[in-house]
């Protein structure tokens, strides 16, 4: 079985004097529910790329002291990959970035579709988009990722037609495209082009992307396309779609 992560603050993780110290909500998951104890290897990361491996030197009440053997930075994977998430009803959204972050997602782009139910409004749209961030980190950890995804704030149509336009490829998951989502060109050098390196993936709400959204997608670059025969769930659909991708791309 592979070591466990634990998130640390970079500037933590990069002193060179003594073992890292791991406390407060990590040091008591690892100490007090894990019950790790002297001599088992850990990961600590801060995150964004930079991984520290090493072995618990000391276990106390609440925290542990690790002996990190080796520092490495990780290069953050390219390109990007980018879903942009329709608002789920009930505690699907977590769900969603939670299986996202697990198989590879890099930015999870939360997206008020025309047709979404849910709405983020006021205190809420905080305390919702605060569960979406914790999801992701939480699921990071447990899928041992060293460069943990983001959770954008909420995003409107128009934001989205925006980050489609600067996307390297981009694309809109619908019921009635004819086109199979393996099919995507994955552009090989955007930067070339003047945009990024991201592959930005939309997934609408449950009552589906409207006829003017996906004018608006078109216009900025991504077409429709179809995952198969069957109709997925909101939470579901990015969750297979990006599996697809990893494949296009290789790395799966």
């Amino acid at each position: 079985m592979s070591p466990p992560v634990f998130l640390v603050d970079r500037a933590r993780l990069e002193s060179e004097a003594g073992p890292v110290v791991l406390d407060g909500s990590e040091g008591r998951h690892a100490a007090t529910v894990m019950r790790l104890g002297r001599g088992e290897p850990v990961v600590l990361t801060d995150g964004a790329g930079l991984r520290a491996d090493g072995v618990v030197a000391a276990a106390g009440r609440d925290r542990l002291d690790v002996e990190v053997r080796t520092r490495v930075q990780v290069p953050a994977p390219k390109p990007r990959l980018v879903v942009v998430q329709a608002l789920p009803k009930g505690d699907r959204g977590e769900l969603a970035v939670e299986t996202l972050t697990e198989v590879g997602v890099d930015l999870v782009v939360p997206w008020a579709a025309a047709r979404c139910v849910t709405r983020w409004q006021g205190e809420r749209a905080a305390r919702s988009l605060g569960k979406w961030r914790t999801a992701a980190r939480e699921a990071a950890k447990q899928s041992r990722r060293i460069w943990f995804p983001e959770v954008a704030d909420l995003a409107s149509t128009s934001d989205v037609v925006t980050r489609l336009a600067a996307a390297g490829s981009a694309a809109v998951l619908h019921e009635e495209a004819t086109e199979p989502l393996s099919g995507l060109s994955l552009a090989t050098d955007p930067e070339a082009g003047g945009k990024d390196a991201d592959v930005v993936l939309v997934v609408g709400p449950e009552g589906g992307v409207t006829p003017e959204e996906l004018t608006a997608f078109a216009e900025a670059g991504a077409a429709a396309y179809r995952l198969g025969d069957t109709v997925l769930r909101t939470s579901t659909a990015g969750v297979a779609a990006v599996s697809v991708l990893q494949s296009v791309l290789g790395r799966w």
